[in-house]
């Protein structure tokens, strides 16, 4: 059998009961499990809310008729007229019961642990009861379980300790008189020896579910959710976070400890001693695998498994020469702090003993120092200490992984990371079994580092890089020529090395594992070169082993797309300009990402969408950043940015297209580039690296053309076409202007819907200015919402392409290292 708990955002409606009901059902289905379940969302806090305002004398009434309205809601969705009276009834005992009580502590200004503890039962009591006699409607057995008669504690009111002994006999013996009936038991809540209500502390309710399939050598203890399992960071800070699949038990307890609320460490203990899985599941995406915390995972070739943090912590420096060489100093001051009952989550002493910082909840800062100033009061006044310092506004990061254990550069990897951000750490801590490395830095960094360390760990960048390039055209010549003059700056200004040891083209391809001449590589290739074939290149450079590789493919040809993916799991970065496999089936792009991201590899084309217009870079850190993208607009062809921008005045369409053609804009058939089809691409990459999976089907285009254009047989026929519908277009041309406007054919990005449409704007629009064949893209963002912020030049061209490579090249050698 198995343990389920329920979370409260699983609780916290109607819906989200009734897909709860389903997968319960489904379970029983195979064996009766039994269901912990914890208060309502929201309600813990309001009966915490409540204690506290009936301690000051306040009034509470607004939230406990709040509390009752959510839960009757609930019954009278969910269970017929003729069943809801004896929940109504029961419920309404439960709510005069908290009245009374909160009545009292308002009567007597006080408000002990043990009443708290009494009055945030209700929340688990008042769900559970509700939701038992609801699931008795459609899984027949269901039987309401107060916690707190079978899981007896201590009196330590606000976090008691477990009798486990009796605990698991009371739980057994309960089981086996009710084996065929669905159990559904409060969490959070127990008693103690004279029957007084007692709570479990933070993460009571995992931890009633892991109690109980304890006592019952439960199969699995699953933990139903919100989220996706145990992710690599908070997905709210790092949008790259990806789930894990399995964890340690020790990994996990780590992890959080350090601030991953997914789960609490007391809930992994009693599965621990027994060596019963845990799997944190998703109440809402009840298919994905979640994550098995476990004792016998597989080896990961994860440097790490995920970066934790805390976002709200204080630090306190204590430094003096009373502390030198002083036996139990430490052993007096944690002691003190313990009796208190203040956490301490870090600490680090210099070796020198003559200081020594902790860190603390900000709660308990003040508290903590007031005690160490009573309790070192001889110290301070003979100057043996100094008077002890906080400081507020920090927060803890953590990396942990047991692959960190005996593997040199994980602490270097970090520090460097934050390093390169500017990110100053204020204290260091790792402890002895290597799973874990901390820093304590400034809380408004945090979302930075965060995103920085766990680019670093995740994308394994290089300095040192070893370029094999695929095309000699346009792109590839002005490429080495910029490469070739930036050498020395690269070497004398970024430490890097960047080395071409293979090129090919259509033709001819040579290697150098010494790297060749940017002076005469033409020269050299047609000389020295053997025979292409872009298999055989691709074998080459995976055979000579070369450290930071890359592969870099200036070409604009489906076939070598194909070794992509052999690319990356060979280890070797992939840089490339063309723009067909990214807009191909979207599981090939994730494919590649995923691909890369496995194995430790960069995947750059900054020039699919923009040549060398920073759109694609400018995307990726605003979401690194935590920003929210709302809307991004564009115009990201060239071609018919130079037509709309010229057809205006006494210029005619047809005029304007040709005038295009001639200067070199358009293709042969300029149909190629007014068919929308090539700035569809660019659009679906972006929504793709904005998190869209969308594939090209799923972008509107509106033809400029009229169907006569578009289905003309020849290109002639084309034009002969464009004279024909000279009146259409200069309708809309005249239509524009009489309206103080322009024509602009944009694509947009909003709410992972992508169009692209002629549209007619003014001048109080970014694109209304636009000249030339200047591309353009603006993002309305969370941060940029007023004024968006828009990204303006040149969109084609053999420079600004060969930059935007080379920009991505020299991103390989450089991010996070």
């Amino acid at each position: 059998m198995k343990v389920l708990k329920f979370g409260g955002t699983s609780v916290g409606s109607a819906e989200n009961i009734k897909t709860l009901l389903r997968l319960v059902g489904e379970e029983k289905q195979k064996n009766s499990p039994v269901v912990v379940l914890s208060a309502m969302s929201g309600v813990t806090n309001l009966l915490t809310d409540m204690a506290e305002k009936a301690e000051r004398g306040e009034d509470y009434d607004a939230h406990l008729k709040e509390i009752e309205a959510k839960h009757f809601a609930v019954i009278r969705t969910l269970l017929p007229a003729a069943a809801q009276n004896p929940v109504f009834t029961r419920l309404k005992i439960f709510f005069n019961e908290l009245e009374d009580l909160l009545q009292a502590v308002t009567n007597l200004r006080e408000l002990s642990l043990q009443t708290k503890d009494q009055i945030i039962s209700y929340g688990e009591r008042c769900s559970t009861f509700m939701i038992s006699h609801i699931a008795s409607q459609s899984l027949g057995n269901a039987l309401y379980v107060n916690g707190s008669e079978l899981i007896k504690t201590d009196s330590n009111f606000g976090q008691a300790k477990v009798d486990t002994e009796l605990t698991e006999m009371l739980i057994n013996n309960f089981y086996q008189e009710n084996k065929d009936k669905v159990l559904f038991v409060t969490g959070f809540i127990a008693s103690n020896s004279a029957g007084r209500v007692t709570t479990l502390g933070r993460g009571g309710s995992d931890y009633t579910a892991a109690v109980c399939g304890a006592a019952l050598n439960a199969e699995e203890i699953e933990i139903w959710t919100d989220v996706n399992g145990m992710m690599t960071a908070d997905p709210r800070i790092v949008k790259k976070a990806f789930s894990l699949p399995e964890l340690s038990y020790t990994e996990a307890m780590e992890l959080s400890y350090f601030g991953a609320k997914v789960i609490y460490p007391p809930t992994m203990i009693p599965a621990f001693m027994k060596k019963i899985p845990i799997v944190i599941k998703n109440t809402f995406e009840p298919d994905f695998g979640g994550t098995y915390i476990k004792s016998d995972v597989k080896p990961s070739s994860l440097p790490i498994k995920g970066i934790s943090s805390i976002d709200h912590i204080s630090i306190i420096n204590l430094t003096g020469s009373g502390m030198v060489g002083k036996a139990g100093f430490s052993g007096r001051l944690f002691s003190l702090l313990s009796r208190e009952q203040i956490n301490v989550v870090l600490i680090t002493q210099s070796s020198s003993e003559h200081s020594i910082t902790f860190a603390v909840k900000p709660t308990d800062a003040s508290q903590a120092i007031s005690l160490i100033k009573k309790e070192f009061e001889l110290e301070l006044d003979a100057k043996k200490l100094e008077l002890p310092e906080v400081e507020n506004n920090l927060a803890v990061l953590a990396i942990v992984g047991e692959n960190m254990k005996r593997t040199p550069g994980m602490s270097g990897r970090l520090f460097n990371a934050l390093g390169r951000n500017g990110i100053n750490v204020r204290a260091i801590a790792q402890g002895s079994s290597e799973y874990n490395i901390s820093v304590i830095i400034n809380k408004d960094d945090l979302s930075k580092a965060v995103n920085a360390v766990h680019d670093a760990f995740f994308t394994d960048l290089k300095r040192t890089l070893n370029v094999f390039c695929l095309g000699t055209g346009n792109i590839g010549k002005t490429l080495f020529n910029q490469l070739k003059e930036q050498m020395p700056f690269l070497a004398a200004n970024n430490d890097l090395q960047v080395k071409v040891t293979g090129i090919s083209n259509t033709r001819k391809m040579i290697f150098n594992a010494d790297g060749l001449s940017l002076e005469n590589w033409e020269t050299e290739l047609d000389a020295n070169g053997e025979k292409a074939d872009l298999a055989g290149f691709v074998a080459k450079m995976k055979a000579l082993n070369l450290p930071n590789c890359v592969f870099v493919d200036n070409t604009a040809a489906e076939a070598p797309i194909a070794f992509y993916q052999g690319i990356f799991e060979s280890s070797i970065s992939v840089v490339t300009c063309n723009k067909k496999g990214n807009s191909a089936d979207y599981a090939q792009y994730k494919s590649f990402k995923d691909t890369a991201r496995k194995f430790g590899v960069d995947f750059y084309y900054e020039t699919n969408v923009g040549a060398g217009l920073p759109i694609i870079r400018t995307l990726r850190e605003l979401m690194m950043s935590g920003d929210k993208v709302a809307r991004i607009e564009a115009i990201l062809s060239g071609t018919i940015s130079y037509i709309f921008n010229n057809f205006k005045g006494e210029a005619g369409f047809y005029e304007t297209v040709k005038e295009a053609q001639e200067l070199g804009y358009t293709e042969p058939d300029p149909r190629d580039d007014l068919n929308g089809k090539d700035f569809m691409r660019k659009m679906l990459i972006l929504a793709r690296d904005a998190g869209y999976p969308l594939e090209a089907s799923d972008v509107k285009i509106d033809n400029i053309l009229p169907e006569a254009c578009l289905n003309a047989a020849t290109v002639e026929d084309f034009y002969s076409e464009l004279k024909s519908n000279a009146a259409y277009f200069e309708n809309l041309k005249n239509t524009a202007a009489n309206d103080g406007k322009v024509l602009r054919y944009i694509g947009k990005l909003e709410d992972g819907n992508v169009e692209i449409s002629l549209q007619m704007v003014d001048d109080s629009h970014p694109f209304y200015m636009l000249s030339g064949s200047d591309n353009i893209i603006s993002f309305t963002t969370d941060r940029y919402k007023s004024r968006p912020l828009v990204v303006k030049g040149p969109g084609a061209g053999a420079e600004v392409t060969a930059a935007g490579v080379f920009a991505d090249i020299i991103n390989v050698g450089t991010l996070n290292n």
